[in-house]
């Protein structure tokens, strides 16, 4: 998923070289309020009338993320990919991720490299789907292990580091 974001990003920057001098008002929507495009389509506010700082008007989300989608065919097009790899994540769906990686026609973006990784590691992703294990809990137990060695400088002992490891993971 973050490979995807970081190419829908990407594709963002390259719409906004090309807005600078043209629409101010699309470009302040595509450089201030990123974010919005990496929210599930389903949370993005569509009816409340909001002020956007950074764009100095009031719309709705949506309308944000639709003006500047108008702006270019490719970034929709991304646009939409990372939404349709977003909920097919979301919903833990294995065949219609790999009918997404499947079906994907190249179109010379950032986000034909990311596809060319979906299909290497395509049994990894939809047993990703699959299952609900994750390597996550024992990422974050080796970095209370890693902020324990830094901030302790050090132990008299081995036997008193793991006493203390025990302490942390319990």
């Amino acid at each position: 998923m973050q490979l995807a974001g970081k190419a829908l990003d990407a594709e963002r920057l390259r719409v906004l070289e090309e807005l600078k001098e043209t629409d101010r008002r699309r470009y302040r929507i595509g450089k201030s309020q990123w974010r919005l495009f990496h929210l599930d389509a389903k949370a993005v506010d569509a009816k409340q009338v909001r002020y956007l700082k950074g764009v100095n008007e009031y719309m709705t989300q949506q309308n944000a993320i639709d003006l500047f989608r108008g702006q270019s065919g490719a970034f929709s097009e991304a646009y939409s990919f990372y939404q349709a790899i977003l909920q097919a994540l979301k919903a833990k769906d294995p065949t219609v991720m790999a009918s997404l990686i499947d079906n994907y026609c190249f179109k010379g973006t950032k986000m034909d490299s990311v596809v060319r990784t979906y299909r290497k590691n395509q049994a990894g992703i939809l047993n990703a789907c699959c299952y609900s294990y994750s390597n996550g809990p024992i990422e974050g137990l080796n970095r209370k292990i890693k902020a324990l060695k830094r901030n302790c400088y050090g132990f008299r002992n081995i036997k008193n580091f793991f006493l203390r490891i025990s302490l942390i993971y319990n």
